[in-house]
């Protein structure tokens, strides 16, 4: 009875949320990165050399999409109600470079191993991150796949826990190792492996739905923005008045208590799914097939196929919505990596800069989960393409690259705000968008290769550009520059960059608005 209960896709999803709240330890790099920079011996153009391979094992996933497919598709199909297995092979590999990777970097820092040549700290930096590509891929395109009809939200949901990850792995740090970023590297190491092994049995597809997904969907949503508003009470409070190590402990075990929660809600859905038949999804908003007339216009045909990666990138959508990617995740990470030294130029104090650093992971959750569940919402009501939410974010993007380069006072409040909202919605965006563009069954390696934007982009931006001009903006001794000089050009282009993206999106939305009011259509259908 209770193996049977543990086989549904709402336990999926719970499972799914957990590992996903551990997942977001590359977000956090701001914690260790001084660490790391004063014990290797790095300038700020060396460790942003390192950040970017960071970047890029947190966002070149193609691997992680193949090993995937293997994984689910080319088993035999069993059950449809037993569901699934596969998703658990990719996250085994995702824990296991998880622990080699952030172990390395802590043995490094610590000097338990001799100092690693800078090649040698990237590879370490890439295997840590490379580990969240695969946790990220099992939980995203398996929820995917089990709530095809609402994969906006479902998208939203999962990486709206891992954008909120950073701020939970922020509050571990500051009860477990308060002060001590050493013992923090070796945290990331052990504590997203432990949770992934344990639970990683649970998460299975299961192609089946009922009547009710959208309401338990909503009760996962709830859940999730409670979460949220409690992260964001509790951060603000530190900020302003610091809390003694006692109440560091009950504030995390209360944390603890809201994350066990989403299995009252799995519970309940099980419940509510008894004695309803379960039915294969009657329309799903992923797109098995399409056909692209000269002129451009989409035809849709609800066939059992799916595009792969050469299929795919022999599309112009496909570079459209990878070079968007390219403006707007590499100019959203280039500002996560120098979130630190944006505070330091300015003189904020460390536990401002840390505050910043956590309240970031909220905004960037309101970001994933708000335009998952906003683009969905739009899409089923009124018929709107995904793409044009996405042009609105870069365009706001734009704007907010704009406040962080005029260096007024509090200027990182209100800049970071905008920023991370909009760089959190072309996360849970771009997948789902990519499902609907190319289908579903490639899904995990097309939408990994277009992630490969956010590395490419953070190299160009924040090495190429904001690490080289900072460098040469340092007058005096020391490393280290202040003033709102030492970024504002810096952050003018990356706004231009940003503007860019809007432009590039909107030809997209354009270019898809016939096969997103098909969708809108079939939807009107169902409904009559």
């Amino acid at each position: 009875m209770v193996a049977e209960s543990l086989r549904t896709k709402w336990m999926a999803m719970t499972a799914s949320i957990w590992i996903q709240c551990t997942g977001g330890g590359s977000y956090t790099f701001g914690i260790y990165s001084a660490i790391l920079k004063s014990s290797q011996s790095y300038d700020q153009s060396t460790l942003d050399t390192v950040s970017v391979f960071k970047d890029i094992g947190g966002n070149v996933g193609v691997l992680s999409g193949l090993v995937y497919t293997a994984a689910t598709f080319n088993r035999r199909r069993r059950d449809e109600r037993e569901g699934r297995g596969g998703p658990w092979v990719v996250i085994l590999i995702g824990a296991i470079l998880c622990f080699t990777g952030y172990f390395l970097m802590w043995a490094s820092v610590t000097g338990l191993i001799r100092r690693p040549p800078v090649p040698v700290m990237c590879l370490f930096m890439f295997i840590a991150a490379q580990s969240m590509t695969f946790l990220n891929t099992a939980n995203v395109v398996s929820s995917v796949e089990n709530f095809s009809d609402y994969g906006g939200t479902a998208v939203g949901i999962m990486k709206g826990f891992v954008g909120l990850s950073g701020a939970m792995l922020i509050q571990l740090y500051g009860t477990v190792c308060p002060g001590d970023p050493k013992s923090f590297i070796l945290l990331l190491a052990v504590v997203p492996s432990l949770l992934s092994l344990l639970v990683m049995p649970l998460v299975r597809i299961y192609e089946t739905t009922t009547v009710d997904e959208k309401k338990h969907l909503d009760g996962f949503s709830t859940l999730s923005l409670i979460i949220a508003a409690y992260l964001m009470v509790i951060i603000t409070i530190k900020g302003i008045l610091g809390l003694p190590p006692w109440a560091n402990a009950v504030t995390l075990a209360i944390l603890l208590f809201l994350l066990a929660s989403p299995l009252l809600v799995a519970v309940r859905a099980r419940r509510g799914d008894i004695g309803k038949p379960l039915i294969s999804p009657a329309y799903s908003p992923l797109v098995e097939n399409l056909e692209a007339k000269d002129s451009g216009e989409i035809l849709v045909q609800f066939e059992d196929k799916s595009l792969n990666l050469l299929q795919a990138m022999r599309r112009v959508d496909f570079w459209l919505l990878f070079l968007a990617m390219v403006c707007g995740m590499g100019s959203g990470i280039s500002t996560i990596n120098n979130i630190r030294q944006l505070g330091e130029s300015l003189r904020y104090s460390t536990l401002e800069i840390n505050s910043l650093l956590s309240l970031w992971s909220i905004w960037n959750f309101i970001g994933r989960f708000g335009a998952g569940y906003v683009s969905d919402a739009l899409l089923h009501r009124k018929g709107w393409p995904r793409p044009l939410l996405m042009a609105a974010t870069l365009g706001t993007m734009s704007i907010g690259h704009l406040i962080i380069a005029s260096g007024f006072r509090g200027n990182l409040y209100a800049g970071l705000v905008i920023v991370g909202i909009c760089y959190g919605s072309q996360w849970s965006l771009m997948p789902t968008i990519t499902s609907e563009l190319f289908g579903v069954k490639h899904m995990g390696t097309i939408y990994n290769t277009i992630s490969i934007a956010s590395p490419m982009g953070s190299y160009i931006f924040s090495v190429r550009l904001i690490g080289y001009i900072y460098d040469h903006t340092i007058t005096g001794e020391g490393n280290t520059c202040y003033g709102p000089h030492c970024f504002r050009l810096s952050f003018a282009i990356i706004a231009f960059v940003a503007f860019l993206g809007f432009l590039v999106s909107c030809v997209l939305v354009f270019r898809t608005k016939f096969l997103y009011q098909q969708i809108f259509e079939k939807r009107l259908l169902r409904r009559r």
